[in-house]
């Protein structure tokens, strides 16, 4: 598409119209005419050569109208240049800023806890949170996501990324005990600020870490994670999974109660010092609670900003405007 950055430039075309009209007249031997010294030399000459300035010394206004077009096409390739010129293509969308976000998950052996449900089926801890994570996957569609699993050991199974259907897959494939039994929070956390720490706005980083136990392995105690976070500014949103008495039935059908190892102290400490919040997710619905809250905690900006390539063009009726005022230049040189 064609545009004029400044239409009201074509105005200026009406301008050698006025001067003509309010300006008076040049007066001289031949009344109110255009006095032109050379005339008789351009009509000698167009004379011999039968070029098209032939006027004869009674078409002196010929002559004069003759000149006043040429210059008026200097003048309005000039002005076409002053409106600015320019071709505008399809409106592309700008990506929004995005923000890093890093789920770190445990996958220690107490995930396959079956105090769960999902769709009116007992399940497992794991197989709830592979549903509800891989849902909050997919919905943020503005952000690079990553995903560590840890359990004795952490690892960074999927590095920041826009490509949340690979990240998906991965959540999926996961299954409990895969790194190992214990519990090394201090060292998920380690990894997950590690795997950030490159990442250019501090604002724009979120760690989301699940977990049903406490640190009871790995190099860094929780107390030490904590510290390490709240330095590096990166806020932490903790969720504790679990039933707060998980229930084994024996073969007699009795419900035995299992205290929760949870460290819910450690978990909202870490929260707080990062400025995050700490959720307790007792069952599935919970779970889904929390993450949907967490989406809007963490919005991502959804305004529609759109920019259009623009090519300028001013320079074509530019150098048309050169063009043809050497030509008219040359043709004088060559009549005189």
């Amino acid at each position: 598409m064609n545009q004029f950055a400044y239409p009201w430039a074509f105005l200026l075309l009406l301008l050698p119209f006025l001067l003509r009209m309010l300006l008076p007249a040049v007066k001289g031997l031949h009344g109110d005419a255009l006095k032109v010294p050379f005339i008789f030399d351009l009509e000698k000459i167009s004379i011999k050569s039968g070029s098209l300035w032939h006027m004869g010394s009674a078409n002196t206004e010929g002559l004069f109208s003759k000149f006043f077009w040429f210059l008026y096409l200097v003048w309005f390739l000039l002005v076409v240049a002053a409106a600015r010129p320019q071709w505008v293509g399809e409106p592309i969308r700008l990506n929004n800023e995005s923000r890093d976000i890093l789920l770190v998950l445990d996958i220690s052996n107490s995930m396959l806890s079956p105090d769960f449900a999902l769709n009116g089926y007992q399940t497992d801890r794991l197989t709830a949170l592979k549903k509800v994570a891989g849902e909050f996957l997919q919905k943020r569609t503005e952000d690079r996501v990553g995903l560590i699993l840890f359990g004795t050991r952490a690892y960074l199974q999927a590095p920041l990324t826009f490509d949340k259907k690979s990240v998906g897959e991965v959540l999926w494939a996961m299954d409990a005990g895969m790194a190992g039994n214990s519990t090394a929070i201090g060292d998920a956390v380690g990894l997950a600020l590690k795997t950030l720490k490159d990442a250019p706005n501090p604002e724009n980083k979120v760690i989301i870490l699940l977990t049903d136990g406490e640190n009871n392995d790995g190099s860094l105690t929780l107390g030490q994670a904590t510290k390490l976070a709240y330095d590096e500014g990166i806020k932490i949103y903790t969720i504790g999974m679990g039933s707060p008495e998980n229930y084994v039935s024996s073969l007699f059908g009795i419900p035995l109660g299992m205290k929760s190892d949870l460290d819910e102290e450690g978990l909202k400490q870490l929260a707080n010092a990062t400025k995050g919040t700490y959720f307790r997710a007792n069952d599935t619905e919970t779970l889904e609670k929390i993450y949907a809250t967490i989406d809007k905690l963490e919005p991502s900006k959804h305004d529609e900003r759109y920019i259009r390539e623009t090519k300028e063009l001013f320079y074509l009726p530019l150098l048309a405007a050169i063009f043809v005022s050497f030509a008219l230049a040359l043709a004088l040189r060559r009549i005189n």
